[in-house]
């Protein structure tokens, strides 16, 4: 069943009038592990409000647990506990070997069996978007109240075409020549950690963070080192899980489309997302058995669409559930 493309323009989101307890951020609270049953370490952070209805979330790529705290003023407004679980091989979470991307719903299954979660909403952003979908294949169905993908990455059997060069050479990198990708990683992280140490960044950063510091509680400074950190945990285990990443992304996801029979799948993405192009989504999305809630921003791209946030978080997770 082919589904149809939707073009929506959102009025702006009202804040939730639900009452919750905020999840602090402290250490306890974004630096959480548990261990599975096969002796790996997941890592994960919790956000937004204590008592709030739960979201699992899961992070972009090469993110981690952290990327979460970019937006937590926007969930803790509307009322919801985030749960940011991050893959095998950043942050806190051990490597897996030989990992697929339908190994995560295992994870995430283990994760709110720990939380005692019964019911949940999944989102998936960026590069988190095909184990969203993975996990809307593998999770029980009762398990899920809703899955989104926002800006998600899109599926290569599209046609390698519609990506923009850098990302077809990193592409055939992560599969021919892994060291190079790995080594161009390092090298990337390296620079930015040096230069965002200068006095000049450091007061560049300061002056885009002012923009909206009346949205935050915390100091500059505060947000600042919340930031250098969130940019640089992802490779604390080194750049090879981020290279062998980009591998699993560029390649058959291994995702049975037309077996996918869970039936509130959300997907939104951004007609100029460059980082993604709009024909690699739609790729899949004809593919699926169930016609999904598919819209399009036609106006923005991969960096724009997050100013809809509130209103998708709207869709996703009704105030009625929060």
């Amino acid at each position: 069943m082919r589904p149809t493309t939707k073009i929506c323009f959102f009025t702006r989101s009202t804040q939730s009038t639900t009452k919750c307890r905020y999840i602090g951020t402290t250490n306890s609270r974004v630096d959480q592990t548990i261990r599975l049953s096969d002796g790996r370490t997941l890592g994960y952070a919790e956000y937004g409000c204590e008592t709030g209805y739960p979201l699992m979330f899961m992070h972009g790529y090469p993110q981690c647990r952290l990327e979460a705290s970019a937006i937590e003023h926007i969930f803790r407004q509307r009322g919801i506990r985030v749960i940011a679980p991050e893959r095998p091989g950043f942050g806190l979470s051990t490597v897996q070997p030989n990992r697929r991307i339908m190994d995560w719903p295992a994870d995430v299954q283990a994760l709110a069996q720990h939380l005692s979660l019964s019911r949940f909403a999944i989102m998936g952003g960026s590069g988190g978007g095909p184990y969203a979908l993975a996990c809307a294949r593998g999770l029980p169905q009762d398990m899920m109240s809703a899955v989104g993908i926002f800006a998600g990455a899109g599926n290569w059997s599209a046609g390698a075409h519609h990506m923009p060069w850098i990302y077809r050479a990193s592409m055939l990198a992560a599969e021919h020549w892994p060291a190079g990708l790995r080594g161009s990683l390092t090298f990337v992280v390296w620079m930015l950690r040096n230069g965002l140490n200068t006095k000049m960044a450091t007061r560049r950063v300061n002056d885009y963070l002012l923009k909206d510091q009346d949205q935050h509680e915390e100091s500059v400074g505060e947000r600042r080192a919340k930031l250098l950190r969130v940019l640089f945990e992802p490779f604390v285990q080194g750049t090879d899980p981020a290279a062998y990443e980009a591998k699993l992304l560029s390649q058959d996801w291994g995702i049975e489309f037309g077996n996918i029979t869970y039936n509130n799948l959300h997907i939104w993405h951004a007609g100029k997302d460059w980082n993604s192009p709009l024909p690699m989504t739609e790729y899949y999305v004809k593919l699926l058995s169930n016609s999904p809630s598919f819209k399009v921003f036609e106006d923005d791209t991969h960096f724009t669409i997050h100013r809809h946030l509130g209103e998708i978080l709207s869709e996703l997770i009704p105030e009625s559930s929060s």
